[in-house]
């Protein structure tokens, strides 16, 4: 089977990067939809080489690997890489006119960030991800969350979103032709959770809350510039080079597509974006239900992601003393949770049955004051948001559904 990329942004480039050292597909199509410097050659230049992860030689090969990138054929548009053919498109942009049936592509994975929306029109002017499906490819994978614009519609029902390991069994190939594969802070985010309401259950999570400390993306502003018109964020014209900055992230929402059980539950997640390149780090905190007589120590929550973790390839329980680059490049490691700065308190919560709604107080005998234990956790989760966890576990969900189509 042959797989189709469109676009080789950030999560594009790794993608082919992660591809060509598997070598599950026999052939690669990349829909650039624009011409690239002077040829192929410069294409080539760009794949190889990489701010953050170095020599794509070196990563295939290590220190002893020479040039991987060969057999350059300008008017077919091809070259090999590692032994992999490759082919480039150059001339569409538009999803519903990029040649997918002319080359035999039937999964394409779409890592251009711009086609979000399940519900667009495939033959809307601007673009949509269904787009792809009316060019000739039966499967299309999403590198992003989806985003329906139009208020009041639902989720189409051929569409599913899926983070490898936690709700892929949901993906039904005769029903699902759209898969998004959430974002890398809802992958991280979802390995940090299920271990904790697999054991607490759903329940006793009375609130949860997250922030995570994420690297700089390609939506960031290397200087200072002015806005667009009718832009309301101001902040993310401003230089990613010299500051910390406040900005949103959907992981809330994702992840209650992705874990459903936590939609019952009280969850704000936030995000600020600090000058590093990749290898970000989630900081999750989790108000459980508690007992006094026998309270919730961070011993507990540690043997939890432990055990979790000898039962899957994409969570790490780390004892060590992580520093950010330090995760840079991990294999398929959702998240790697930093053991040492897990921290609970459990205190006795007082809450006062007047302010809840539903509770009728009569007669003196019934409380109006009731005690709670209730543990407050803090969980450090580190996770590499470009190569090492996102573009992996995207690379590993994509086999997936290619084993699935018949």
């Amino acid at each position: 089977m042959k797989l189709g990329l469109n676009g080789l942004g950030r999560i594009g480039k790794l993608s082919l990067w992660h591809h060509v050292s598997r070598k599950h597909f026999s052939e690669i199509v990349v829909n650039l939809g624009r011409n690239v410097g002077s040829g192929l050659e410069d294409i080539a230049a760009s794949i190889e080489k990489d701010s953050s992860y170095g020599r794509l030689s070196m990563y295939l090969h290590g220190h002893k690997g020479g040039r991987v990138i060969e057999n350059f054929n300008e008017a077919e548009g091809t070259m090999t890489i590692d032994g992999v053919p490759v082919r480039f498109l150059r001339t569409a942009r538009n999803p519903k006119d990029i040649g997918w049936q002319t080359n035999d592509v039937r999964l394409v994975v779409d890592t251009t960030g711009v086609f979000k929306d399940p519900t667009a029109d495939p033959d809307d002017a601007k673009g949509a991800i269904r787009g792809h499906l009316q060019a000739g490819a039966e499967k299309v994978m999403l590198s992003a969350p989806f985003k329906i614009k139009a208020k009041g519609l639902d989720m189409p029902e051929d569409a599913i979103t899926t983070v490898m390991g936690i709700n892929d069994d949901d993906y039904d190939p005769s029903r699902h032709s759209i898969i998004s594969a959430a974002s890398c802070t809802t992958t991280c985010l979802s390995y940090m959770i299920k271990p904790l309401l697999d054991h607490f259950g759903a329940d006793r999570m009375l609130s949860a809350s997250m922030v995570t400390v994420h690297a700089a993306t390609g939506s960031q502003q290397v200087l200072d510039r002015m806005p667009a018109s009718g832009a309301t964020d101001l902040r993310k014209n401003r230089s990613i080079f010299n500051n910390i900055i406040l900005t949103t992230t959907g992981a809330a929402k994702a992840l209650g597509l992705v874990i459903p059980e936590m939609k019952t539950i009280g969850f704000i997640a936030e995000s600020v974006r600090i000058p590093t390149s990749t290898g970000s780090l989630i900081v999750l905190v989790l108000n459980l239900q508690d007992e006094m007589d026998n309270p919730i120590k961070r011993d507990l929550i540690n043997s939890i992601y432990s055990e979790y973790a000898e039962n899957t390839p994409y969570l790490v329980h780390s004892k060590e003393q992580n520093v950010s680059s330090d995760i840079i490049g991990v294999p398929r490691a959702a998240a790697v949770i930093e053991s040492t700065e897990i921290h609970t308190r459990t205190a006795s919560i007082k809450v006062n049955l007047k302010h809840v709604k539903g509770v009728s107080l009569t007669g003196d005998s019934v409380p109006s004051i009731l005690d709670v234990p209730v543990t407050q956790a803090v969980i450090y989760g580190w996770y590499d948001n470009e190569l090492g966890s996102y573009t992996n576990m995207l690379g590993d969900l994509t086999v997936s559904v290619a084993e699935k189509m018949v």
